[in-house]
């Protein structure tokens, strides 16, 4: 049954639903996510730009805050009178409205005069190096942004930020490749303004936050951009401030609960971001997680890149979105092929009745009826099937009455040929001798030298005719003779160029030209050299009779099919009188001829014919009266078996196999 038009009409139709459900399936599904993960690029790099605002309007509100105090009359009065203990008191005001984790005031020549808390520098220790305030030593401008501690500053500052600062990379950290970072180095957001009064510098206020282990940036963007929406248990969106590849602050969780510190960003993220500067937005496995992320880069107050900033959205959200739109296509897609089950079932009802039909007519011509029934034409498409189908049988039958005919013709010619030729051997066995012994007394009494002239005229007369009586009864004896074939492996061109030689004194004394044109890699082939030598002749001598001074004649090899076979054809065309449609089909026939009395027997080409036939080839004609015949001699080829591209022989356009020759 699965061998069947119906079951094959069903699972065309199956295969097909299936196929155009899965490409769908496929292509729409990438088609929904590519665009939804272009959706969410789009936001986490929107993300990002609200972080990054985040991070600056902390950084800003630091300045704010050392840019309001250093305005105050009290800060002014301390420095003036060199009160340290207001200025603490002031300095742990600012900090705690500021949150800040360390402040100080240093003198115009950078002396640290004060810092917050219970930290004041001890005599005779050279306080730390202070990047911003450094930068107000040296351009006399305020200044707010990112920079780095060092392990000196954290200490005096506050011994417990230098402890802080500290941040182990776990031992199994798979991402552990980055950049290393020196040892209680730490990433703070910090601002000083110098404080002046009437032009007259004072000193220099500074302060700052360090981002190491502080999550209020982190949560503040995790809060304000993401609501801390959670899916599946996962926050929606998260946020990293990356110390080198380092991260610093975070709000990523590791899968025991706490917060990813000390884990280090990717090697290709750290190549494009912090070495080569530029923004990266794409998905990446963060800890323990796939995100759709975004990183640029963070740079310090002297323009350095220190650090990066990241925020990623979970990408969970977004392949569940996918998974359900692939669920609603593969439904479509099942309905489809239940429909497509029902059609099919349907159509193939239809179908195969006309099939059904054609199938046993084809049954009935193999059986050998060429005229089967095939019911009345469909209206379908199935009606050009049955038209062709008859149209089929009808060439069929066309081909076998051709045939038919073709074989009663070829077996009445041979019969005629057979009676011919047993008439015409006896015949010339019978009239040989006499012939033989009048031709030879003629020539005898022709030597008398006592013979009147009109006498001697008139034995030269029977001389002659006898002579030509002669040559038809050899004509007769070649024709009936079954001679023996000596067969040899013939180059065609240098037979060709044999026979041409042999006619070229013949046609240019008649004015004819005689035009013989080679071919280059013609395949050996069998023949008698005289035999065939002497039909090739036969036919010039012909074309030569039948073609007028200036004229010519055209001698080419061409390949060619007969019979399903491939050979070669040797045309022979002149541009001579032509010959008559109603002669055409007496041209090979014994004693036909179109010459006047006494020139030709009607023997020469039934003869040729004869010859080629026994080669295995066959002779042809075609002629337009006034426009000149072409005779072509088919040969079959047999190829070599060691090489069967042998029988390649012409690979030119000029040279397709052809089944007839044109005048």
């Amino acid at each position: 049954m699965f061998y069947s038009t119906r079951s094959k009409l069903i699972v065309s139709f199956i295969s097909v639903s299936l196929l155009v459900g899965i490409v769908s399936l496929i292509v729409g599904g990438q088609m929904l996510y590519n665009s939804i993960l272009s959706e969410a690029h789009h936001r986490v790099s929107q993300d990002l730009n609200v972080a990054r605002v985040i991070y600056d309007d902390r950084v800003n509100a630091i300045r704010l805050s050392l840019e309001t105090i250093g305005l105050s009359g009290d800060v002014h009065s301390a420095l003036d009178t060199g009160d340290r203990m207001s200025l603490m008191s002031l300095l742990d005001q600012v900090a705690i409205r500021g949150n800040l984790d360390f402040a100080g005031v240093v003198s115009p020549d950078g002396a640290v005069i004060c810092r917050m808390g219970a930290y004041a520098p001890a005599d005779g220790v050279l306080p730390g190096k202070n990047p911003v305030t450094e930068f107000v030593l040296t351009t006399g401008d305020a200044v707010a942004g990112t920079v780095v501690l060092d392990q000196a500053m954290l200490g005096q500052e506050n011994p417990k930020l230098a402890q802080r600062v500290l941040i182990q990379s776990p031992t199994d950290n798979q991402d552990n490749r980055g950049i290393q970072t020196e040892a209680g180095d730490g990433l703070a957001i910090a601002a000083a303004v110098p404080v002046t009064v009437d032009g007259r510098p004072l000193g220099i206020i500074y302060g700052g936050i360090v981002l190491n282990r502080d999550q209020s940036i982190v949560d503040k963007i995790g809060d304000t951009v993401f609501k801390n929406e959670l899916y599946k248990g996962h926050k929606m969106g998260n946020a990293t401030i990356f110390f080198k590849d380092l991260r610093v602050s975070t709000n990523v969780m590791k899968k025991d609960g706490t917060r990813a510190i000390g884990t280090h960003a990717s090697n290709e993220v750290t190549q494009r971001v912090l070495n080569g500067g530029k923004r990266w937005t794409d998905r990446a496995f963060v800890v323990n997680n796939w995100y759709i992320t975004a990183y640029e880069p963070i740079t310090d107050i002297f323009n350095n890149r220190v650090g990066m900033l990241y925020v990623g959205v979970l990408e969970a959200k977004y392949a569940d979105v996918r998974q359900r739109a692939l669920w609603v296509f593969s439904g479509i897609t099942l309905a489809g092929v239940a429909l497509s089950i029902g059609l099919g079932w349907l159509l193939a009802n239809r179908i195969l009745g006309p099939v059904n039909q054609l199938i046993k007519a084809s049954v009935e011509i193999s059986n050998g009826n060429l005229l089967p029934e095939i019911g009345p034409i469909s209206k379908s498409d199935i009606g050009l099937l049955q038209k062709k189908f008859e149209k089929m049988a009808s060439a069929l039958r066309e081909r076998e009455q051709q045939r038919h005919e073709e074989h009663e013709t070829r077996m009445l010619q041979s019969e005629k040929q057979a009676s011919v030729g047993k008439l015409a051997a006896g015949v010339a066995h019978e009239i040989n001798n006499p012939l033989t012994a009048v031709l030879t007394f003629t020539h005898l009494i022709l030597r008398r030298k006592s013979l009147p002239d009109d006498v001697r005229e008139d034995l030269k007369t029977v001389a002659l005719q006898t002579e030509r009586v002669r040559n038809i009864v050899k004509g007769l004896l070649n024709f009936s003779r079954q001679t023996h074939l000596d067969p040899e492996s013939i180059n065609l061109n240098r037979l060709m160029g044999d026979c041409v030689s042999l006619m070229e004194n013949n046609a240019l004394i008649r004015g004819v030209g005689l035009n013989f044109k080679r071919k280059d890699s013609l395949p050996m082939v069998t023949l008698d050299r005289n035999h065939f030598q002497s039909v090739i002749v036969n036919i010039i001598i012909n074309a030569l009779d039948a073609t007028k001074p200036g004229g010519q004649i055209y001698i080419h090899f061409r390949s060619a099919t007969f019979m399903g076979r491939t050979g070669i054809e040797i045309v022979i065309r002149d541009t001579g009188s032509g010959i008559d449609p109603e002669h055409l089909d007496k041209l090979f026939d014994p004693f036909f001829t179109t010459k006047e009395v006494g020139k030709g027997t009607g023997l020469g080409l039934a003869v040729s014919a004869g010859i080629v036939e026994r080669h295995g080839g066959s002779i042809s004609v075609q002629s337009k009266v006034g426009k000149g015949s072409a005779f072509a001699i088919w040969l079959p080829v047999k190829p070599e078996k060691s090489s069967p591209q042998n029988n390649k022989w012409c690979d030119q356009p000029s040279c397709e196999p052809q089944t007839g020759s044109n005048i």
